[in-house]
């Protein structure tokens, strides 16, 4: 079953498999799935062509994948035009939520790693 370009999973349960579509988690997936009145735990191949219709149908009225994509980098951009704070954040490739940066924020700058002793330079003996 493909949904918006993206090839929905047929081994794992549908609320499970819906969350391989970019902006859709597992509460909007049940949410979704009880509003087309579909079983949680039914796979993606098991289900029929109406059931998977309204599914289709439910989805298209929401912003997922490219359009979803689409808003948040034209929101950051915004944001840098504007010279807000959280642009030069996003722009400098920093946490732009208050987060400490002395420690911790691995993941937002890559893992560097700047690393010095106590700082000080042992001194010669002569």
């Amino acid at each position: 079953m493909r949904i918006a370009g993206i090839t929905i999973p047929n081994n794992k349960r549908l609320d499970i498999s819906l969350t391989s579509i970019y902006g859709i988690g597992r509460p909007l997936a049940k949410k979704i799935l009880t509003e087309a009145k579909v079983d949680l735990g039914a796979k993606a191949d098991k289900i029929s062509a109406e059931e998977e219709a309204r599914i289709r149908k439910i989805l298209e009225s929401m912003r997922i994948e490219g359009d979803l994509k689409r808003e948040i980098s034209g929101n950051i951009k915004r944001l840098k035009d504007i010279k807000a704070y959280r642009g030069s954040r996003h722009a400098h490739s920093l946490p732009s939520r208050g987060q400490r940066t002395k420690t911790n924020s691995r993941t937002r700058r890559g893992n560097v790693r700047k690393t010095m002793g106590s700082g000080k330079k042992k001194v010669e003996k002569k």
